[in-house]
């Protein structure tokens, strides 16, 4: 039989007058201080005696809490009252570097808001079979390098829906999935973080429904080195990826502090990507931005491990509805780049490809037919030739006119159980 955990003792505890439940900017009171205290404390005993089956129920309220939150049982469900309704504040947190921290599989949490985390809002660490629904995380005070640097963060997972949900103003990326296998993120919404949404060292992501707008790149699907695993056969579509021209506050030496504002879909080193049936739009760097490590700038003191790839490879563009965009790159190399190709009332086309290619595989001055890049869009590529700093750059799109076999739909536990 399911254990149902209801944390309500808490706010019943003092007068409705004291609001504490409520989502009042007020000072707070001694009484509402001390009512938030005793629910945290009794909020962390359910989490840590939780037993497989567990259900811990948070009704609508605003919680101020001091300390991140711990899980470590299997089986165990969060359910808040819903996502505006249920909120638990990290604004005077002063233990913890994360919100909320995971280390169990067949989760599930849903239906609340975590905000203003000193690090990571909610990370899941090593589990399968993870459901995120309806949770949204964000940092209220706006962009600020100083946030933590992911809203929702399963890292080493399998298994991993997230739907409906919201992240905002992360200081690295809203949403992201690494290291993970079979990942489904969909109908979710991010906004005002560096990277929207990010998928990174994974394996077999569908990226479906969602709105990306108003970040400094959109979505990101990357491979770094020096990670538990390679990441390929990612699929991104019938998304909105719209004016993402924040200017980028990631912390200095992070890999998404090189991605390039007004960036709108972004492939760095991943190989077997799929991209089709978007609304791409204004993106002022440009709409489409497949790149090598190499383009990153980014530096690691450990080196890159031998058997790292950094090229893009296998990647098919087709299908999206390209708008605008590519009108005022980031960056003084793109910056000179758009005006000598294309004037300076002109714009970078919908596909940016920074040039860089393994050199190795080249027969006849192309990779082999299935580790191509190719456009099928009707879209303008320019091969910025990153390699030469720039010095010829080529508006040929006659090498990206080909195909590529689709890679197969996600299937996940969690999807085959709802169908």
């Amino acid at each position: 039989m399911v254990k149902a955990i209801r944390v309500l003792a808490i706010c019943g505890a003092v007068t409705a007058a004291l609001a504490g439940c409520s989502k009042s900017e007020a000072p707070a009171s001694a009484d509402k201080v001390s009512a938030d205290a005793a629910f945290q404390k009794k909020l962390q005993e359910q989490l840590l005696d939780a037993q497989p089956g567990s259900v811990i129920e948070i009704p609508a309220g605003s919680y101020h809490l001091s300390s991140g939150l711990t899980l470590r049982a299997n089986g165990v469900t969060i359910r808040g009252a819903g996502m505006d309704k249920t909120i638990l504040s990290f604004k005077d947190q002063v233990a913890g570097p994360e919100g909320m921290l995971v280390y169990a599989s067949n989760f599930t949490i849903e239906g609340l808001t975590i905000e203003d985390s000193k690090g990571d809002g909610l990370k899941i660490n090593d589990g399968d079979n993870v459901t995120i629904r309806q949770v949204k995380v964000q940092w209220t005070g706006g962009s600020k390098v100083s946030n933590g640097a992911y809203g929702i963060y399963p890292v080493k997972t399998r298994n991993v829906l997230i739907e409906d949900c919201v992240a905002i103003a992360a200081s690295d990326a809203g949403i992201y999935v690494g290291q993970s296998n079979g990942v489904v993120v969909r109908r979710s919404r991010a906004e005002q973080n560096v990277a929207g949404i990010e998928i990174e060292n994974t394996v077999n992501a569908d990226v479906y429904d969602n709105v990306a707008t108003n970040n400094t790149g959109g979505i990101l699907v990357f491979n770094m080195p020096n990670l538990s695993q390679p990441g390929h056969s990612t699929r991104v579509f019938k998304n909105k990826v719209d004016k993402n021209n924040l200017g980028n506050f990631a912390a200095r030496g992070t890999a998404v502090a090189s991605v390039p504002a007004g960036s709108g879909i972004v492939i760095n080193s991943n190989s077997k990507v799929e991209i089709f049936d978007n609304d791409v739009s204004d993106n002022q760097t440009a709409n489409v931005i497949i790149s090598s490590y190499h383009s990153t700038g980014y530096f690691t003191e450990k080196g890159v491990a031998a058997n790292y790839d950094p090229y893009p490879k296998a990647i098919y563009v087709y299908g999206n509805r390209f708008k605008g965009g590519g009108d005022s790159p980031d960056g003084l190399d793109l910056k000179a780049l758009k005006i000598a190709m294309y004037g300076l009332s002109g714009h970078l086309p919908d596909v940016l490809w920074d040039g860089y290619v393994d050199t190795k595989l080249l027969v006849k001055g192309q990779l082999p037919a299935e580790q191509r890049i190719c456009i099928q869009n009707d879209a303008e590529v320019l091969n910025a030739d990153g390699p030469n700093k720039y010095k010829n750059p080529s508006k040929d799109s006659a090498p990206f006119r080909c195909e590529l076999a689709k890679l197969p739909a996600v299937t996940i536990t969690q999807l085959a159980a709802q169908s």
